[in-house]
Parts: structure tokens; sequence; C-alpha cells
């Protein structure tokens, strides 16, 4: 069931005088099932991804470990080990067989191929980012990544945004301009990230499988290569699992460390709306940035504290205007 674009009934039509200040309310009451469905649903996707995004704030510490690892060697096991993470997870939810099943559509295939090819993408950029000391440069790129959400969620699906959001994303542009001056250059991890995970985001917004089911056809659609490329560098000798025991220990850690954020990501994107998931993805880039910067050391000149200032006034922007806005409905809820 999907509740209809929000209806503003005249105050003459409630029942009482607070019905007639929130009549989206007396709406919703008069056409829907029971409300505490609405907020039930509403408020545990919000917990959900808001945890998410705190988890991905402290990222740059755990990959930060492996200092001086291969990337691509880490994406490879992060694709193992959350497969394995997994498939015991959907076995003892009794949704294995649902999940192999899903594999005999070709959309459905095909859906999660492409999400599967954002999220590796999303991965190798952001882990070459935080071992290779550009921890703030991947916190950019998160940062832009609500606004690249506003902008979807208003081009593709049809939510609707006022002047005074749109006047935040063109202040948030303004400030990735600058970062063109403040790094001398394109800064091409930034961008990267921001547009493979707000991919992502729609692919699973569109998404017909649960977050569980969704993120291993993603992993089993990844192993194939992982598994490849983990072979040609145990075979050449130049893999670092198997180094040590602390190393060893970590990489198979990947599974856990990545799964439990992403499926609660996957969890709260179903019920929420793009929008609202893009003012919580502020808590994990502000998380990065200040990891970066006060526990890494990174440096912080004039022209990019300026970039990065812009783009925090364009947040306060959206949220003001959120905030000033009428409350918004998600897009769909669901019954069961």
């Amino acid at each position: 069931m999907e509740i209809q674009p929000r209806i503003r009934a005249k105050p003459s039509d409630c029942y009482s005088t607070i019905l007639a200040e929130h009549c989206w309310l007396a709406t919703l009451l008069l056409r829907s099932r029971p409300l505490h469905t609405l907020l039930k649903n509403s408020t545990k996707g919000a917990l959900a991804a808001s945890l998410s995004f705190f988890l991905w704030g402290l990222f740059p510490i755990f990959w930060k470990l492996f200092d001086g690892g291969n990337p691509l060697e880490l994406t490879a096991h992060r694709v193992l080990w959350t497969l394995a993470m997994l498939i015991p997870v959907l076995a003892f939810r009794g949704s294995l067989q649902a999940t192999l099943a899903a594999f005999k559509s070709p959309k459905v295939i095909a859906t999660h191929a492409l999400a599967a090819t954002c999220l590796a993408t999303n991965w190798l950029i952001f882990v070459w980012a935080v071992v290779n000391d550009r921890v703030l440069e991947a916190a950019l790129g998160y940062y832009l990544n609500p606004f690249l959400y506003i902008l979807l969620g208003r081009l593709v699906l049809r939510e609707k945004h006022s002047s005074f959001q749109l006047l935040a994303i063109a202040i948030a542009a303004a400030g990735v301009a600058l970062q063109f001056f403040a790094i001398d250059g394109i800064p091409w991890a930034s961008l990267s990230i921001a547009v493979t995970f707000a991919a992502y985001g729609l692919l699973k917004k569109k998404s017909a499988l649960g977050p569980f089911s969704g993120l291993a056809m993603e992993m089993a659609i990844l192993t194939p290569i992982a598994l490849l490329y983990g072979g040609l560098l145990i075979n050449s000798s130049q893999s670092a699992f198997g180094a040590d025991f602390f190393t060893t220990f970590l990489l198979i850690a990947t599974g856990l460390v990545t799964a439990i954020p992403l499926l609660l990501f996957a969890r709260g994107v179903r019920t929420i709306s793009l929008s609202l998931l893009g003012i919580l993805q502020f808590i994990a880039p502000t998380g990065q940035f200040l990891i970066g910067w006060l526990v890494y050391g990174e440096p912080l000149p004039s022209l990019r504290l300026a970039s990065f200032s812009l783009i925090w006034i364009a947040v306060i922007f959206y949220i003001v205007s959120q905030r000033r806005s009428t409350m918004p409905l998600p897009e769909k809820v669901p019954l069961t």
C-alpha cells in the first residue's frame, strides 16, 4: 500500500483544534491504517540509518590499522568475509532459499549487479583515501553525498524541495568548486565517493529484496572477482592474509565491520525518504572529518577550511529548511 501525496484538509474538516493544526495528520488517520504503524516503521528506519552513519564515521580508525595495505586486497577481503557472515544469518532467518531463488530473475540480478559495482568502487576509493592519508578528502565525498540524494530524490523519485533547499545545494557546489583551488586539482576521490554511494542508495531504494538478501546477492556477484584476485596474490606470495596473526584477524574482521553498518543502512533506506536520509548522512563525514583532522593531523589550510565552511553552511541551510516545512510523509509504509 502506498501513502498518497500529502493532502491538506480544511480546518473545518478536522475533528479538533489539534487536528486542525496538523491537517495532514487528520487525512492520514482517515485514509490509512493506524498512525502508530507509520511512526513505528519510520522511527525504526531513522534509528537504523543514524547508527549506520555513526559507525561509518569511525571507519578511518579501523582502516588505518592496515597502514600501507593494498586497497584492492582489502576490498576483496571485505567482499569475501561479508558474504561468509551473511550466509549463516540468512539461514537462521529462513531466507536463504528465497535469496537463491532471486538469482532466477534477470531484472533483480541486473539491479544488484549495478549496486555491487557502485559499492565495490566506493569501498575501493575510500580505503585508498584512508591508507594514503586523505581522510579529509574522503570526508568531503560523504559531505557531498546527501546533496546528491536530494537531487536524485527530486529528479528520479519526484520528491519536492523548497527553493531554500535548492539554495543549500548551490552553496555546497560552491564549496566543491573551492576544493579545486585548495588541492590544486580535481578532487576525484571525493566526487567518486559521493556519486557511487548516492547511486547505491538509489538502487537499494528500488530493490525488491530485503536488506540481508540484497547485500548477500551483491557480495555473491562480486565474489568470483574477489577470489580470483586473492588467489593471484597468494600465488605470487604478495598476500597479506596469513602474514601474521593480527593482520589476518583484521582481514577476517572486515566482514563484520562492513556488514553491520550496511545492513543498518539498507534497513533504514527502505522506510524513510531520500531527503531524510540525506540529513542523517551528515553524521558520517563529520566523524571522519574530526578523526582526519584531530586524530591523524591532516593539514587544513585556509582554502580547504573555507570549502568545508561553505558545505557546513549548506548543511545548516538544508536542515533549517526542513524544520520550517511541514513534516514530510514517507512515500511507502510497509504493512507487514
